[in-house]
């Protein structure tokens, strides 16, 4: 089958990395797959999964994305396109209803429809008359009978969704976050980092114990209260350093925070990471600090790789991968002093990496690309390729 992957703008953190994955595995699987990026910075360099044909709109907005849409899907005729974001999947359906295309539209739902407070980034939809969030969700609701599929990428986003839509059916469907590339990706050599050691964690060396988060540097991400909460730390006598990877609009805020809280040899913001897991893997603890979540891709990459996880139970998702807290610790969000509590708990009773692996299951391509199926009503995985890859990546050794 031909297949589309389509995702809005690329960045190297989030959705556009979640589809490129799908797109890779679908090309594994034997099918021809185009991986559609509307616009792409310039500063970025773009990769193409590998398999794939990388196709570039050259629209810096959804709304300008319609007319490329529409050529794409009467020029390339794919079977299937799975789309991503509410907004993108709007202009998918619109592309297919103007072009009278047959094509199945699996629509995937990113953000929680409901915000957490008022200036939320994530509150998607408003019934607030003729706002942009309230066009948004009236969008939604006209085009949703063209898309086939409706997903969520977690079961707490389906609740969500289906409180913000009702009458509209949402179903989970995790993103595939353990593919093939993630065995070489680990094992990548970090040269010469002055903190993290070739193998081993730096307690093992007498040095104090890394953690490592990794997001873009916004204020949703709630850096600011895990710095804090590093700050805690040591006033408790528990010295450890924190490396941050990431880039975005708060630098120069955290920046200055963390000269305010006297962390200037302890924290690092070193910028964007193309291979966080080289990272991950030698660092003592994972942590999460975001405020909401869809669901972060990057704790099951921290778990995959090894690193004991710590997150804020922040709606919707941390909860759901860390499964009530079998596979990691949970603390309140926007809150320090609980997240220093948990960044202990998980330096001194650290899960064990044969137990992270077994949480990382939901997240591999046969189990993803098994229940795109099931819901899409055609087979996306040849007979006797369910199970060929899907735990390759889950053999976690004790060389960290």
């Amino acid at each position: 089958m031909r297949i589309g992957v389509i995702t809005a703008r690329y960045s190297v953190s989030g959705v556009p990395l979640a589809q490129a994955r799908l797109a890779a595995v679908l090309a594994w699987a034997g099918h021809q797959v185009d991986y559609v990026i509307g616009y792409a910075p310039p500063d970025l360099e773009v990769p193409e999964p590998e398999g794939t044909q990388r196709l570039m709109l050259g629209a810096p907005t959804v709304r300008a994305a319609i007319r490329p849409l529409c050529r794409y899907l009467r020029e390339a005729r794919p079977d299937i396109v799975f789309s991503a974001e509410d907004h993108l999947n709007a202009a998918v359906a619109i592309a297919a209803i103007l072009t009278r295309s047959g094509v199945r539209i699996s629509g995937s739902s990113r953000v929680t429809p409901l915000g957490t407070n008022s200036d939320s980034p994530f509150g998607a939809y408003s019934n607030k008359r003729f706002t942009k969030r309230w066009a948004l969700k009236k969008l939604v609701r006209a085009t949703a009978w063209r898309q086939n599929v409706m997903t969520c990428v977690s079961r707490d986003m389906v609740e969500q969704y289906r409180a913000a839509m009702p009458g509209l059916t949402y179903h989970a469907v995790y993103n595939i976050v353990s593919d093939a590339r993630v065995a070489a990706l680990l094992t990548a050599p970090l040269d010469n980092d002055p903190w993290l050691p070739a193998k081993g964690r730096a307690e093992d060396l007498g040095d104090p114990p890394v953690l490592v988060a990794a997001g873009s540097l916004e204020h949703r991400k709630g850096f600011d209260d895990l710095l804090r909460a590093v700050a805690l730390l040591h006033q408790r006598g528990r010295p450890v350093r924190l490396i941050v990877l990431g880039e975005g609009s708060q630098r120069s805020a955290l920046e200055s925070l963390i000269v305010e809280l006297g962390l200037s040899t302890h924290v690092r913001l070193p910028g964007r990471e193309a291979n966080p897991y080289r990272f991950f893997r030698r660092a003592s603890v994972f942590a999460l600090s975001s405020h909401e979540e869809g669901l972060p891709n990057v704790l099951v990459e921290a778990m995959l790789s090894g690193a004991t996880p710590v997150a804020t139970d922040c709606p919707t998702g941390p909860r759901e991968v860390l499964q009530d807290g079998a596979y990691g610790y949970l603390v309140q969000p926007r809150d320090p002093a609980s997240i220093a509590d948990g960044l202990i708990a998980a330096l001194d009773h650290p899960i064990a990496p044969e137990r992270l692996a077994e949480g990382i299951k939901r997240f591999t391509e046969a189990a993803v690309l098994a229940r795109h199926s099931e819901l899409l009503g055609m087979p996306l995985l040849a007979t006797g390729d369910e199970g060929k890859r899907a735990d390759v990546y889950c053999s976690l050794s004790n060389d960290k």
